[in-house]
């Protein structure tokens, strides 16, 4: 007897693949589900025991016959057989594929039994967990009388108790497996990033609690180089060796859980016929609106399409069924894209929109156009007016913006708004501070029918690490920006391209050198992120002469001289560097005679800056600022004790202009010579203070000021993460009686004095966070300032470090 034809084969019993096979069998659609395992949804089945599964995006209505809620892995899987066994979904399990051929209406589906399924469209729901990424370093597969230590998947965490476990990989999976360790071993995590920006909210949210606890320890921006085994008389039994922004660190272990994701099962796709859109490894097949891949009739769900949720899973397999049956049904998500896209004059229908944004943006042209509906979900698409602000010079915002269609200006002079660079359609801008994490490097305005698309940096940073077309662009293009805006702005874009794909882009930890005192100038540096100091060797002390913060550039002198290094330049915290060798530094003068001069009068100032400085004595203050944190400041209070008069000005001001409660404590902190630095806030490019903040009540206010809102809880988190001692936890007083009152009838406290909290006034009173603001709600800037009757107080950038050095 012939074995039946299916017109639906689904192979791949996930969340997708069952979803579909569900649809099928509630449709009366003839169909065959295809499991390898003894059980349904392997992928779900591996989840450790007892793990919260989410139904992210909440925005998103589920489409399934199935039902799906967020909930614990087993009632998960639960439901879902009882959804299989009532629709009666024809399900093989042991059903291995290890080869699919035919076309469409006759495809030939081969299993490692030798048994041959037909069936006139297939569907592919087997994601990408079957292909774990390896850690690739050595010692990773153990030895010949010692077994390895690493593993990939993490089946019951109560398995473990009083291990020391690291687990690598800062993506949902990663931080799941360290959670559900920490109660009773040791977790370390190791997160290449800075940042868990892969990671769901929820989880995000959790690890960044329990690294401030201190129950798990975090090494961010930190990749592994090697295991060491360990002889038999150790704790431990291995030692995992990591690179980390602040040198090598080595981590006794007994276990190591690498969580690194996964790659797709390239080779068997390919052996479809399925083809990829280019050899990155990371690459996925190009489908079509309806899942339908390059071979007609076999269609691709799920992780395996760049769609690694499971609500959107279970979506795709719906809708599938229904584009196979001849159904015209809308995507799930059509909805919540199509109010974003009404926005346009036009309205363009959503795969109107999507199919332009494609075309006329070349960055996002790699992607699918389901990782692309996933990025517009959460993006946004702005049509500003004509000669609005997108944003401004020195603003605190990092989201991406793309070009759909129009034009918009980069002014590149402070003084002159009619000076410009304009970028176009399929352009984009705001990398520079995706990148750097420091404040937008120029004022960008609206031209004519701009149309734009603003990416959260979350997300994009999620693109950047995902695709690496998207990577690659934005890399290049960040070479370009800033040396046309912070170096050569007249320069043809043509050359600068030419300059860029020759750069270099370089990783520095902080105190390693870029270049050394003395050696040959073969190459200058744009610093991409971070900071620098400028030091030279005077008798037998290293005496740091300038300090350089992301946007500027160093090393030119040493080419312009043609000759050897005058001064060491080290990096002041993690930094990133853009190195450009000495002849693409020469061709770029070369072509700009413009540009040439302006480098040679740098050239003189700066050698008559350094003389200055060396010859005034200033040129141990920039050390000392710099040591004490100044670096990632972006503006600190200082005090010239050679005027101070000890009159407490500064603090009363403080403390009247915030209810009473000072803000600064003049007396404490460090000092060199004559400058000392009080423990006030300095306002950090990322501060700590905004890591684990609850309620989200710390903000940064548009001209920079970190500040403290009205919705803070007292929870304590801010002070605790501060490593600098400025915040401090405090109940706010009752209001006080006005000058006058105080004056002649003795009431209240004086000025600069807090009224005090009794219990009779306030039994259940509770303390919350105060720090400097910065006097943000004043026109007439910071009090303490303002206050000090000699000058001794003021404030200023690290950028102005050097010339203060200098005075």
């Amino acid at each position: 007897m012939a074995s039946p034809i299916y017109r639906i084969a689904i192979i791949g019993s996930g969340p997708g693949g069952l979803s579909a096979a569900s649809r099928a069998a509630e449709k009366g659609v003839s169909h065959v589900l295809l499991e390898a395992e003894k059980h349904i949804s392997n992928t779900i089945y591996r989840y450790q025991k007892g793990k919260h599964v989410m139904n992210e995006p909440r925005v998103l209505p589920l489409r399934s016959p199935i039902l799906f809620d967020a909930g614990k892995r087993e009632d998960v899987l639960s439901i879902w057989q009882q959804g299989l066994d009532q629709h009666k979904v024809n399900i093989q399990h042991g059903a291995e594929v290890v080869a699919i051929e035919g076309s469409i209406g006759a495809f030939e589906i081969k299993l490692s039994n030798d048994e041959i399924v037909r069936a006139e469209t297939v569907i592919l729901g087997i994601g990408v967990q079957g292909n774990p990424r390896m850690l690739g370093v050595p010692g990773e597969k153990g030895t010949e009388d010692k077994a390895s230590i690493v593993q990939y998947t993490l089946d019951d965490p109560e398995e473990y108790e009083d291990e020391h476990i690291i687990v690598i990989g800062g993506g949902d999976a990663g931080i799941e497996n360290a959670l559900a360790l920490c109660g009773h071993n040791t977790v370390y995590m190791v997160n290449r990033g800075m940042e868990f920006e892969r990671a769901k909210e929820a989880n995000n949210s959790a690890m960044l609690a329990k690294i401030k606890k201190g129950e798990i320890v975090c090494f961010y921006g930190a990749n592994s180089v090697q295991i060491d085994a360990l002889n038999d008389m150790d704790e431990q039994k291995a030692i995992l060796v990591l690179e980390t922004p602040d040198g090598e660190a080595r981590v006794p272990c007994d276990r190591i859980i690498a969580r690194l994701g996964a790659i797709p099962p390239r080779p068997f796709i390919e052996s479809c016929g399925i083809v990829f859109p280019s050899k990155d490894r990371e690459a996925i097949p190009e489908l079509s609106d309806k899942y339908e891949t390059n071979v007609p009739g076999i269609y691709i769900i799920g992780a395996l399409g760049g769609y690694p949720l499971i609500k959107q899973c279970m979506n795709q397999g719906y809708e599938v069924v229904e584009y196979i049956d001849g159904v015209d049904l809308k995507p799930a998500d059509e909805p919540l894209l199509q109010a974003k896209f009404d926005k346009i004059k036009n309205k363009p229908s959503v795969s109107q929109a999507l199919k332009a944004i494609k075309k006329q943006v070349p960055l996002l042209s790699g992607l699918t156009t389901l990782q692309l509906r996933e990025m517009m979900l959460d993006s946004e698409v702005c049509v500003p007016n004509e000669g609005e602000y997108i944003f401004r010079k020195n603003d605190y915002t990092d989201t991406f913006f793309c070009i759909i269609s129009g034009k918009v200006n980069i002014e590149i002079d402070d003084d002159d708004p009619d000076k410009v660079i304009p970028l176009s359609q399929g352009q984009f801008f705001g990398e520079m501070s995706l990148l750097s994490g420091r404040r937008r490097s120029a004022s960008i305005r609206a031209a004519s029918g701009c149309i734009l698309i603003e990416t959260p940096r979350r997300l994009m940073n999620k693109l950047i690490g995902s695709v690496d077309s998207v990577k690659r662009t934005i890399d290049e293009a960040f070479i370009v920006r800033t040396l046309q805006t912070r170096f050569a702005p007249t320069t043809p874009v043509d050359d600068l391209t030419k300059v860029a794909k020759a750069a270099k882009m370089l990783a520095f930890k902080a105190g390693e050198e870029l270049f050394h005192e003395g050696d040959t100038a073969k190459s200058f540096h744009v610093i991409r992120k971070g900071s620098v100091t400028i030091s030279r060797q005077i008798g037998e002390h290293e005496v740091v002469m300038s300090y350089l913060p992301a946007g500027n550039y160093v090393g030119e002198m040493g080419i312009m001289g043609q000759s050897r290094r005058t001064a060491t330049v080290k990096a002041a915290t993690a930094t990133e560097t853009i190195e450009l060798s000495a002849d693409a530094f020469n061709y770029l003068i070369e072509q700009d005679a413009e540009l040439k001069k302006k480098i040679e009068a740098e050239y003189k100032q700066r050698v008559s800056k350094n003389l200055n400085i060396q010859q005034e004595g200033g040129r141990g203050i920039i050390s000392f600022l710099v040591s004490q944190g100044v670096g990632e400041a972006t503006d600190v209070l200082l005090i010239d004790e050679s005027l101070c008069v000890r009159c407490d000005n500064c603090e009363k001001a403080c403390a009247e202009t915030h209810d009473g409660t000072s803000r600064l404590d003049r007396e404490a902190g460090p000092t060199y010579a004559s400058i000392h630095v009080p423990t006030s806030c300095r306002h950090c490019e990322h501060p700590h203070c905004m890591k684990d903040c609850p309620p989200d009540a710390i903000k940064r206010a548009p001209d920079g000021e970190v500040f403290v809102g009205d919705n803070c809880i007292g929870c304590g988190n801010c002070q605790r993460n501060c490593p600098y001692g400025v915040i401090q936890m405090a109940v706010k007083p009752p209001k006080k009686p006005g000058l006058i009152s105080w004056l002649l009838f003795g009431f209240g406290p004086g000025p600069g004095r807090a009224s005090q909290i009794s219990k009779a006034h306030d039994p259940d009173a509770i303390k919350k966070a105060v720090k400097c603001d910065m006097c943000k709600d004043l026109a007439g800037g910071a009090a303490c300032v303002r206050a000090c009757p000699t000058g001794a107080a003021l404030r200023i950038k690290p950028d102005q470090l050097p010339g203060y050095a200098g005075k």
